[in-house]
């Protein structure tokens, strides 16, 4: 229990330092750019017409106050720190006055649903085609679809996603091509709206399940191919045990541990191929709006989104270390 106390400790401090770094980081990238947010919308308020210089002053104070840069850079650094510590990130400047924690917590929900269903879809066809193929190695059509899903492994994800518009969305037209439902939809949990989400789902995972099928497909067949060598496998088929029940009580579940290491570390970074995938498709999550904020110079939105992915993915990480060894006694802890 000592150990594991030492191993706790040692993760979470691992985890501050992680995310200390990675928000120091954010902040100094986004203070570095040539925009300035206060100047941006005092452009964008007395375009219109005319204001006199001293309502452009007082303008000018205000929201200085409100982005959090008002002071010296050392007292900007502390008050955006202070509203780390409590969550609030200011308003918006591409949608003033919306706080920039509404416009996350709008968008989080469409990026972690599309990339939670595309993750797991794409861990169990790679491991089971994978089991198969490293089992069944004769298997011609498990061959032909181990050389499809390497195929596509290293084609980037925009490249599978145009090719995936023009197919469906033009040669085919069969699905839609952006959004996340129909127009002019209202939401309802019903099956009308559920049927809108997934039609306007399907070619966005689609492109993800395609690129990743690859890695997962190949780690389980190598995983697959060295445990069937082993001699409590070679025991068993000696034996007359049917061999799909080899296959799954002794060589897929003992081959899946470090396979689901790797989809717990995948669900860590599930904000990974977000940001060009929902782009692509007109997706209303995360990515989406963190590439309008760039586009629109609103450094606020920026800093909220990255803090919050970094937090998320660190703290998904932190637990996985932390339930790992209890689930894995070979895993040591001092």
């Amino acid at each position: 229990m000592r150990g594991y106390s030492v191993y706790l400790l040692s993760r979470l401090g691992q985890f501050a330092l992680v995310v200390f770094i990675g928000i120091n980081i954010s902040f100094i990238v986004t203070h570095a750019t040539p925009i300035d947010p206060v100047e941006q919308s005092i452009a964008a308020a007395t375009q219109y017409g005319s204001t006199s210089p001293e309502a452009i002053a007082m303008m000018r104070q205000s929201l200085r106050e409100l982005y959090g840069l008002e002071g010296s850079p050392w007292e900007q650094y502390l008050s955006f720190w202070r509203r780390v510590a409590v969550g609030d990130f200011g308003p918006s400047l591409s949608a003033f006055p919306t706080p920039v924690s509404v416009l996350i917590w709008r968008a989080i929900p469409w990026t972690v649903g599309l990339l939670l269903v595309s993750t797991v879809i794409t861990w169990i066809l790679g491991n089971l085609l994978g089991g198969f193929a490293g089992y069944y190695r004769r298997s011609s059509l498990l061959r032909f679809a181990g050389i499809l899903a390497m195929a596509f492994h290293p084609i980037p994800y925009y490249i599978v996603a145009f090719l995936l518009l023009i197919v469906f969305g033009y040669l085919w037209p069969v699905l839609p091509i952006s959004g996340g439902y129909m127009m002019n939809m209202e939401r309802a949990f019903n099956l009308t709206f559920i049927f809108s989400l997934l039609k306007h789902s399907a070619l966005p995972i689609s492109s993800l399940v395609l690129v990743g099928l690859g890695g997962w497909f190949m780690g389980m067949r190598s995983l697959v191919s060295n445990v069937v060598n082993e001699d409590y496998v070679t025991y068993a088929e000696l034996g007359g045990v049917k061999r799909r029940r080899i296959l799954a009580s002794y060589v897929m579940r003992n081959s899946l541990v470090p396979q689901v290491t790797g989809l717990a570390m995948s669900l860590g970074a599930i904000f990974n191929g977000a940001i060009i995938t929902e782009q692509v498709f007109g997706y209303p999550g995360v990515g989406t709006l963190l590439i309008s904020s760039v586009h629109a110079g609103d450094y606020s939105l920026v800093l909220g989104i990255t803090t919050v992915s970094i937090l998320a993915v660190s703290t998904t990480v932190l637990l996985i270390d932390l339930l790992y060894p209890l689930l894995d006694p070979r895993v040591r802890t001092v």
